[in-house]
Protein backbone atom coordinates (compact mmCIF):
# COMPACT_ATOMS: atom_id res chain seq x y z
CA UNK A 1 0.00 0.00 0.00
CA UNK A 2 1.32 3.20 -1.34
CA UNK A 3 1.00 6.05 1.66
CA UNK A 4 1.62 9.95 0.43
CA UNK A 5 1.80 11.92 3.61
CA UNK A 6 1.40 15.70 2.89
CA UNK A 7 0.25 18.86 4.17
CA UNK A 8 -3.42 19.92 4.04
CA UNK A 9 -4.79 22.56 1.52
CA UNK A 10 -8.44 24.30 1.54
CA UNK A 11 -8.93 22.09 -1.22
CA UNK A 12 -8.63 19.12 1.30
CA UNK A 13 -11.68 20.82 3.22
CA UNK A 14 -14.53 18.86 1.74
CA UNK A 15 -12.34 15.73 2.05
CA UNK A 16 -11.12 15.94 5.47
CA UNK A 17 -15.26 17.55 6.98
CA UNK A 18 -15.86 13.70 5.77
CA UNK A 19 -12.78 11.97 7.27
CA UNK A 20 -13.72 13.51 10.53
CA UNK A 21 -17.64 13.14 10.38
CA UNK A 22 -17.35 9.52 9.95
CA UNK A 23 -14.15 8.96 12.65
CA UNK A 24 -16.07 11.20 15.55
CA UNK A 25 -19.26 11.42 17.35
CA UNK A 26 -21.19 14.43 16.53
CA UNK A 27 -20.27 16.33 19.45
CA UNK A 28 -16.69 15.41 19.60
CA UNK A 29 -16.09 16.09 16.01
CA UNK A 30 -14.63 19.39 14.66
CA UNK A 31 -16.92 21.56 12.12
CA UNK A 32 -16.35 22.61 8.73
CA UNK A 33 -15.91 25.83 9.34
CA UNK A 34 -12.95 24.97 12.05
CA UNK A 35 -11.37 22.33 10.10
CA UNK A 36 -11.56 25.30 7.36
CA UNK A 37 -9.52 27.63 9.76
CA UNK A 38 -7.37 24.85 11.18
CA UNK A 39 -6.13 24.76 7.64
CA UNK A 40 -5.74 28.19 7.15
CA UNK A 41 -4.26 29.12 10.66
CA UNK A 42 -1.59 25.87 10.75
CA UNK A 43 -1.66 24.17 8.00
CA UNK A 44 2.11 23.65 8.21
CA UNK A 45 0.93 21.33 11.03
CA UNK A 46 -1.84 19.58 9.36
CA UNK A 47 -1.06 16.63 7.38
CA UNK A 48 -3.27 13.94 5.24
CA UNK A 49 -2.94 10.25 4.60
CA UNK A 50 -3.56 9.52 1.21
CA UNK A 51 -3.88 6.57 -0.92
CA UNK A 52 -4.89 6.91 -5.00
CA UNK A 53 -5.45 10.54 -4.48
CA UNK A 54 -8.05 9.53 -1.99
CA UNK A 55 -7.91 11.01 1.35
CA UNK A 56 -8.10 8.03 4.25
CA UNK A 57 -7.31 10.15 7.27
CA UNK A 58 -5.13 13.10 9.00
CA UNK A 59 -3.72 14.87 11.75
CA UNK A 60 -2.97 17.83 12.96
CA UNK A 61 -2.89 20.51 15.92
CA UNK A 62 -1.98 23.84 16.64
CA UNK A 63 1.62 25.32 18.40
CA UNK A 64 1.21 26.01 22.27
CA UNK A 65 3.10 26.78 25.18
CA UNK A 66 1.15 25.15 27.16
CA UNK A 67 2.00 21.55 28.26
CA UNK A 68 -1.51 20.54 28.34
CA UNK A 69 -4.34 21.21 25.68
CA UNK A 70 -7.38 23.42 27.26
CA UNK A 71 -10.61 23.30 25.19
CA UNK A 72 -10.23 27.25 24.08
CA UNK A 73 -7.27 25.99 22.06
CA UNK A 74 -10.04 23.82 19.52
CA UNK A 75 -12.10 27.22 18.75
CA UNK A 76 -9.95 30.49 18.70
CA UNK A 77 -6.54 30.02 16.17
CA UNK A 78 -5.25 33.17 17.68
CA UNK A 79 -3.94 30.68 20.44
CA UNK A 80 -1.79 29.54 17.97
CA UNK A 81 1.82 30.19 18.85
CA UNK A 82 3.94 29.43 15.32
CA UNK A 83 7.33 29.61 17.98
CA UNK A 84 5.63 27.70 20.84
CA UNK A 85 7.32 24.84 22.54
CA UNK A 86 4.39 21.99 22.40
CA UNK A 87 3.05 20.47 18.99
CA UNK A 88 -0.51 19.66 19.56
CA UNK A 89 -2.46 16.49 18.31
CA UNK A 90 -6.17 18.02 17.64
CA UNK A 91 -7.50 14.93 15.71
CA UNK A 92 -5.77 11.66 14.42
CA UNK A 93 -8.59 9.98 11.72
CA UNK A 94 -7.93 7.15 9.91
CA UNK A 95 -11.44 5.98 8.28
CA UNK A 96 -12.21 2.21 9.55
CA UNK A 97 -11.72 0.72 6.02
CA UNK A 98 -8.04 2.06 6.83
CA UNK A 99 -7.67 1.01 10.40
CA UNK A 100 -5.44 -1.40 11.55
CA UNK A 101 -2.85 -0.86 8.81
CA UNK A 102 -0.53 0.99 10.53
CA UNK A 103 -2.13 4.67 8.88
CA UNK A 104 -2.82 6.35 11.75
CA UNK A 105 1.18 5.28 13.43
CA UNK A 106 2.52 6.88 9.78
CA UNK A 107 0.88 9.88 10.51
CA UNK A 108 1.65 9.88 14.60
CA UNK A 109 5.57 9.75 13.82
CA UNK A 110 5.64 11.88 10.73
CA UNK A 111 4.29 14.75 13.11
CA UNK A 112 6.68 13.68 16.00
CA UNK A 113 9.30 13.47 13.36
CA UNK A 114 8.49 17.18 11.77
CA UNK A 115 7.53 18.25 15.53
CA UNK A 116 11.50 17.72 16.17
CA UNK A 117 12.88 18.62 13.47
CA UNK A 118 10.90 22.19 13.81
CA UNK A 119 12.46 22.56 17.56
CA UNK A 120 9.54 22.06 19.62
CA UNK A 121 10.02 20.55 22.78
CA UNK A 122 7.61 18.05 22.73
CA UNK A 123 3.75 16.71 21.79
CA UNK A 124 0.80 16.75 23.74
CA UNK A 125 -2.78 15.11 23.03
CA UNK A 126 -5.78 14.08 25.03
CA UNK A 127 -7.17 10.96 24.18
CA UNK A 128 -10.53 8.49 25.83
CA UNK A 129 -8.84 5.84 28.35
CA UNK A 130 -8.81 3.07 25.85
CA UNK A 131 -6.13 4.91 23.77
CA UNK A 132 -4.12 5.82 26.56
CA UNK A 133 -2.10 2.57 26.01
CA UNK A 134 -1.71 3.17 22.50
CA UNK A 135 -0.05 6.23 23.04
CA UNK A 136 2.36 5.33 25.24
CA UNK A 137 3.89 2.98 22.61
CA UNK A 138 4.97 6.29 21.21
CA UNK A 139 6.55 7.37 24.46
CA UNK A 140 3.88 9.56 25.87
CA UNK A 141 3.34 9.71 29.40
CA UNK A 142 -0.21 9.84 31.22
CA UNK A 143 -0.44 12.70 33.23
CA UNK A 144 -4.08 11.75 34.35
CA UNK A 145 -7.62 13.32 33.96
CA UNK A 146 -7.58 16.26 31.91
CA UNK A 147 -9.39 18.81 32.65
CA UNK A 148 -10.95 19.17 29.10
CA UNK A 149 -14.73 18.41 28.86
CA UNK A 150 -14.69 18.73 24.39
CA UNK A 151 -17.71 16.77 23.38
CA UNK A 152 -19.27 16.07 27.13
CA UNK A 153 -16.37 12.78 27.27
CA UNK A 154 -13.60 12.27 30.15
CA UNK A 155 -9.77 12.80 28.40
CA UNK A 156 -6.83 12.13 29.17
CA UNK A 157 -3.51 14.37 29.17
CA UNK A 158 -0.78 13.50 27.48
CA UNK A 159 2.79 14.06 26.57
CA UNK A 160 5.98 13.52 25.13
CA UNK A 161 9.01 15.75 26.05
CA UNK A 162 12.09 15.21 23.18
Amino acid sequence: MNILIRKASLKDLDAVTKVEAICFPKEEAATRASLEKRIKTFSERFFVAEIDNKIIGFINGCITNEHTIYDELYFDSKLHIPNGDFQTIFGLDVIPDYRNLGIAAQLMNYMIETSKLAGRKGVILTCKLNLVDYYTKFGYINKGISKSVHGGTEWYDMILIF
